[in-house]
């Protein structure tokens, strides 16, 4: 298909302060009522239909009452879907990944030992620091969630754990260590955009992410310990099931060993994801036969492609655990790929109708001094993952749309680029309609609204940069000396 240039005499409107947030309240109001009748199965295709729908709402408001032409939104919209290219693809892998290492008996394994060395007590508080290790060397809370979140959910929910309260503490410490890991593309993203030093940005942010999880670790783990533990007659047999079901070895182990090292090695992600498939189905045919063979019906072959691309099933003598076992492969990823792809057209059509420009300057109105300012940027930062849906995205719009304002106010950039992490890169996993909210909510199993109350990391972030902002603490204002550079700079901006 020809996508026909847009006019050059083109100037894309600013709508009102009405026209902007009208779709984000209907949205929100349309998905509320597809929650409330379908229930879980809302992203089997109700939310899709309800992005579309809305979409197609901003075309009118945009092409009616604006003036902008077709054209624009048909760019905006093939744009943000290339933009998630790469994504989608990685979210097939991560498929592939979650039902190989499961299939071949490697997350059994972690599970297996888990449980032996995790005491339920400081489980979730456990969960979340191993989350943050992981996520701080890999530098991605995708890859961390896809791998030993997985694990943590099952020994979680052996021990008696809510889904909500399991997930929260796997979220939390994975975008804690995302934020602060110099690996993390969303970290090198946020500092580079808008001209920070990569790691002046990191030491910054330690001032409002150690306190947030801190906080978070302390509800962990009085949480944990007021916790009744599951009886542990039921927490050995189920271990026993594991043991019976799968061939519990640590040579198991150097699948997410040799991972790891891929990682260390900063393989780009999709080779890393790739090769660990490979690697865990090797170690499936040597150590799981008999369940490779079980996934394929009794053909080997079969049983290898299946436990990469298709839902799988194994028979075993523990019920909780024949539902953690089962895995949806790639396909299963698939409701979650239709779903971000509606998500782009959503966040096109805003952003072509300059709905998205008009929410910022909602929010920049608003700004009166240091607190009011720091607020402005979180409230964007919310706002933009509710109206674009891709936390990417996000972090360079509310990068570009601040850093002016910033020089101007005479503040130093770091302070915006560690409202925007603070604010796009922790909130993103708690919106059903965001990448990464679609993603995480996929690979757990839980729904997002059942894990959003327990995220108290992410919930605590934007609030934290409030609480620094409103005391002072380490707000930085450009010396004389600098004032001459970022006037050059502003001038070529």
């Amino acid at each position: 298909m020809r996508i026909f240039p847009i006019p050059v005499n083109f100037k894309k409107p600013v709508p009102s302060a009405f026209i902007s947030l009208l779709p984000l309240v209907v949205l929100v109001g349309m998905l509320v009522l597809v929650v409330r009748t379908y229930g879980s199965d809302a992203l089997a295709g109700a939310s899709q239909v309800t992005l579309l729908v809305v979409s197609a709402l901003c075309v009118a408001l945009g092409m009616g009452c604006l003036g902008v032409p077709w054209k624009a939104f048909e760019k905006a919209i093939c744009d943000n879907i290339a933009n998630v290219g790469s994504a989608l693809v990685i979210l097939l892998l991560i498929g592939a990944l979650s039902g190989a290492w499961m299939v071949s008996g490697v997350v059994p394994t972690l599970i297996y030992y888990g449980m032996e060395v995790i005491r339920p007590g400081i489980f979730l508080a456990s969960g979340c620091i191993i989350s943050a290790l992981v996520s701080v060397m890999t530098g991605s809370s995708w890859t961390t969630v896809a791998t030993i979140g997985i694990a943590l959910m099952g020994i979680g929910r052996a021990e008696g754990f809510a889904d909500g309260w399991v997930a929260g503490a796997i979220i939390s410490g994975a975008y804690f260590g995302d934020k602060v890991s110099p690996l993390s593309d969303t970290t090198v993203l946020a500092s580079s955009s808008v001209g920070v030093p990569l790691f002046k940005h990191i030491r910054y942010m330690l001032i409002t992410t150690t306190p947030s999880l801190l906080v978070a670790l302390a509800i962990f783990t009085i949480k944990g310990l007021c916790v009744e533990p599951a009886d542990s007659h039921e927490v050995e047999a189920f271990r026993t099931a594991l043991a019976e079901r799968f061939n519990v070895t640590p040579w198991l182990l150097l699948v997410p060993l040799l991972t790891g090292v891929m990682i260390a090695r900063r393989l780009p992600p999709l080779i890393t994801l790739f090769l660990s498939s490979l690697l865990a189905v090797g170690f499936g045919l040597v150590f799981q036969p008999e369940a490779m063979a079980e996934v394929g019906g009794g053909h080997m072959l079969r049983g290898v492609m299946e436990s990469l691309y298709g839902s799988t099933s194994l028979a075993t003598p523990h019920a909780m655990l024949h539902d953690l076992v089962a895995t949806r492969g790639m396909a299963g990823m698939m409701p979650t790929i239709w779903l971000i792809v509606c998500a782009m057209c959503f966040g096109g059509t805003m952003a072509a109708g300059g709905m998205v420009q008009g929410i910022t300057k909602l929010f920049v109105g608003m700004v009166r001094g240091r607190v009011s300012l720091v607020g402005a940027t979180v409230g964007t930062g919310l706002m933009l993952n509710l109206a674009v849906a891709d936390q990417y995205i996000c972090i360079l719009l509310n990068g570009s749309m601040f850093k002016r304002i910033y020089d101007c106010r005479g503040y130093e950039r770091r302070l915006l680029s560690r409202c925007t992490e603070d604010s796009v890169t922790v909130t993103s996993v708690l919106v059903p309609w965001n990448t990464c909210g679609m993603t995480q909510s996929t690979v757990l199993g839980v729904a997002t609204l059942t894990y959003l109350p327990y995220c108290f990391f992410n919930l605590l972030s934007p609030l934290m940069s409030l609480l620094v902002a409103a005391a002072g603490y380490r707000i930085y204002h450009h010396s004389h000396a600098e004032d001459a550079t970022h006037k050059k700079r502003k001038d070529q901006e």
